[in-house]
């Protein structure tokens, strides 16, 4: 698969974007990256929330949350898909900063990060960064992935790192980052795909299955989730032990 090109500037790229109206002499503002988190989110919690959050403030991103169908290296979510969007629904209220997106639910088989940004690159075409946001164990095992070299060629992968250790990487992983790595959020503007960056987020010691085994033994996991998945009952009623 051929290297997306970095973006051309001039009128001609100008009137793709819908800006002909442009007047003469103003410099064409590079195109807004997008960034997708994927993950099953079963159920969603601070912990995701706060680092898409940050990844969008920090890399002046638009930023989607993408529920995998069937994801391909963790086990099967035990909510339901309907049940997953309701949550994530319910946590992205009131906000305009982090957007949702379903392709994945929509596709039959297991939920490829490939095949997703294949589907995104056709849709957006070869000029607007994409990018993938990848929590650090995620990256560790990134060689396992399904043609995770194509990944470079369609997108840029932003490590969301924390102040802890970093899990080891494969050799293939290492070389990659040597070859890819930039040093500020600025140089992912400067082409639609195949750069690595490593960002800093904040370090809330969050997991959805810590929130499953408080939900599963009668506790409520309040702080760890946002409120509103807090006062539906119905929401989280698939990780409730049903009454005896």
């Amino acid at each position: 698969m051929a290297r997306v090109r970095a973006p051309a500037g001039g009128a001609d790229a100008a009137a793709r974007r819908g800006c002909a109206g442009l007047s003469r002499g103003v410099a064409t503002p590079a195109p807004r990256p997008l960034a997708i988190f994927g993950g099953t989110f079963d159920p969603v919690h601070l912990g995701h929330l706060r680092a898409a959050w940050e990844a969008a403030e920090q890399l002046d991103a638009e930023v989607r949350l993408l529920p995998a169908r069937v994801p391909p290296h963790r086990p099967q979510p035990l909510a339901s898909a309907a049940a997953r969007v309701a949550l994530l629904r319910a946590a992205l209220a009131g906000q305009d900063r982090l957007g949702l997106d379903l392709r994945e639910l929509a596709r039959p088989g297991p939920s490829y990060s490939v095949d997703t940004l294949s589907a995104l690159r056709a849709e957006y075409g070869t000029q607007r960064p994409l990018i993938l946001l990848l929590g650090e164990d995620a990256c560790a095992g990134l060689p396992s992935w399904d043609r995770w070299m194509q990944l470079f060629d369609l997108a840029h992968i932003v490590v969301l790192t924390r102040p802890a250790s970093r899990p080891p990487w494969p050799d293939s992983l290492q070389r990659q980052w040597r070859q890819r790595a930039v040093a500020a959020p600025a140089a992912l503007r400067a082409a639609a795909a195949g750069a690595m960056f490593s960002l800093r987020v904040s370090a809330l010691e969050i997991s959805a299955s810590q929130v499953r085994a408080l939900l599963a033994a009668g506790r409520e996991p309040r702080y760890l989730l946002p409120d509103a998945l807090l006062a539906d009952a119905a929401l989280l009623a698939p990780y409730r032990m049903p009454p005896l």
